[in-house]
């Protein structure tokens, strides 16, 4: 009997330790090895992670996920950083113009998710957010790598993927507290998207003037032939894109397309400057492109990249409310584009950051004179 009692109190003893290293969680929700709050949520892959209830240290790798961070309120909470924000003064990110602090954060890795274990769990964080994100198992081996929850996201967009958007950033505050901030926003973009589309929902198709927009960043600066049939600030403002036809994200037209189309108005993504010969320098050079009546009318103009580390949304959503002063002057006589841009940019972010992005493209909105 002694015997049997002494081995009924072993086992019970090993049992017990076994939870507390495995971290059982109390009927509370609780760790019982830290006495750590935690939850279990749904990430962007139908993966189940329990992660700390408010956590305090955070890290975010991949396209876009610090921008919803910082969209949502919580950059505080962030204790390390890809290499791309760790460039001085490039003023092209918004969010980034808006939280200088990250040029000075310690490095977790290079940037498009191509991250680090060992320079993660150096900062030690208590969660990793992730987009664009391959796999469900390479969300898991991320996470086993590192010992530390990573919630994985689908960026999304403002266009046919935004419910993508608005579940990372309902899944994003959920996991920081930051519901109500997470409601703001989604009403923003929804009020905002509803208020361009009833601008111009009602012109007819055969009284709207053709648009063209050249120079389109995409990784990285492009010449004039870069372009896309589904622009997004074209799209919220149902603008007449020439390109609409070719019926992808990103094309690179030949330079008889874009004389056949012969827009009415030309508007040049920015970025271009960034590259020889740029846009510019084509529609000023090209005799292709000299002849086109957009280029003799002097219907040309600069408008503010919105790709620059995947979607700036509040830089679509900028974009759109200046072309549409362009196209239809008449029904934005309201909108100051540049005063529009920072009463956006200052709701997602907290900064008017329109002056500091546009040094960062060498112009910003408006109206280009070429040299001919």
């Amino acid at each position: 009997m002694k015997f049997k009692a002494y081995s009924g109190i072993l086992i019970i003893l090993v049992l017990m330790l076994s939870c507390i290293g495995a971290g059982c969680l109390s009927g509370s929700g609780q760790s019982s090895e830290e006495n750590v709050e935690v939850q279990t949520i749904t990430d962007g892959l139908g993966r189940k992670v329990t992660v700390p209830v408010g956590p305090e240290r955070i890290v975010c790798q991949g396209p876009g996920a610090l921008r919803y961070i910082c969209y949502l309120g919580a950059q505080d909470a962030v204790v390390g950083v890809e290499d791309i924000e760790l460039r001085k003064d490039e003023n092209r990110r918004p969010y980034a113009i808006a939280n200088p602090q990250f040029q000075n954060m310690p490095l977790i890795g290079e940037y498009r998710g191509n991250t680090d274990p060992e320079k993660i769990v150096t900062v030690d964080p208590d969660v990793i957010f992730w987009t664009y994100v391959q796999s469900a198992n390479d969300a898991d081996e991320l996470q086993a790598k590192t010992g530390i929850p990573v919630v994985a996201l689908n960026y999304g967009d403002l266009g046919v993927y935004r419910n993508d958007m608005y579940f990372s950033l309902h899944t994003m505050a959920e996991v920081m507290g930051k519901e109500e901030r997470a409601e703001e926003v989604i009403k923003f973009f929804d009020m905002t998207i509803e208020d361009l589309e009833s601008r111009t929902s009602d012109i007819p198709e055969d009284e709207k003037t053709s648009v063209y927009v050249g120079g389109i960043a995409y990784r990285g600066p492009h010449g004039f032939q870069s372009t896309e049939p589904s622009y997004p600030p074209f799209t919220l403002i149902n603008a007449k894109n020439a390109a609409t036809s070719l019926g992808t994200e990103h094309a690179d037209v030949s330079k008889e397309a874009i004389i056949e189309w012969d827009p009415e108005i030309i508007f040049v993504d920015l970025s271009t400057y960034q590259t020889t010969p740029s846009a510019v320098d084509e529609l000023e050079t090209d005799p292709a492109y000299t002849s086109l009546t957009a280029v003799k009318s002097g219907e040309v103009y600069g408008i503010l990249p919105y790709n620059w580390y995947t979607t700036n949304h509040g830089s679509v959503l900028a974009a759109a409310y200046y072309s549409g002063k362009v196209i239809y002057p008449e029904r934005f006589q309201d909108i100051e584009p540049s005063d529009k841009a920072d009463e956006i940019y200052t709701f997602l972010l907290g900064e008017p950051v329109y002056e500091n992005l546009s040094s960062g493209f060498s112009a910003g909105f408006g109206q280009i004179e070429l040299d001919q």
